[in-house]
């Protein structure tokens, strides 16, 4: 017999399940960390681009004391843009998390 005397063959496959278990769940763990330090990322670069637009915006068309509406109608639609943008990733990441969470959650768990 070539089997350890210490290590019943019985005990072989719960270890390796639990090994699986453990490397996917690192795995989903480091994938969300990811996901999320990308998205940080690009909320990060909107951010930038839009303060980047205002000054230009602010250098093509300078504010008048008495009726900034050009300028202001043009920030404004920047700004929503920009929220829209936000809003469309911030639903996207909702997305991957909770098909993530089906994906990884045991059949036999109930949704949360």
């Amino acid at each position: 017999m070539t089997e350890d005397a210490g290590t019943p063959s019985a005990t072989k496959p719960v270890d390796t399940a639990a090994s699986t278990v453990q490397t996917v769940v690192e795995r989903a763990a480091d994938l969300s960390d990811d996901v999320l330090k990308s998205v940080e990322a690009g909320q990060r670069a909107a951010i930038d681009a839009v303060r980047k637009f205002v000054d230009t915006v602010d250098e093509a068309l300078p504010a008048k004391d008495d009726h900034p509406s050009r300028r202001e109608t043009v920030i404004d639609a920047a700004l929503d843009m920009a929220d829209r943008l936000v809003t469309t990733q911030y639903e996207f990441l909702r997305s991957v998390v909770r098909s993530a969470d089906r994906t990884l959650r045991p059949p036999d768990e109930p949704a949360k």
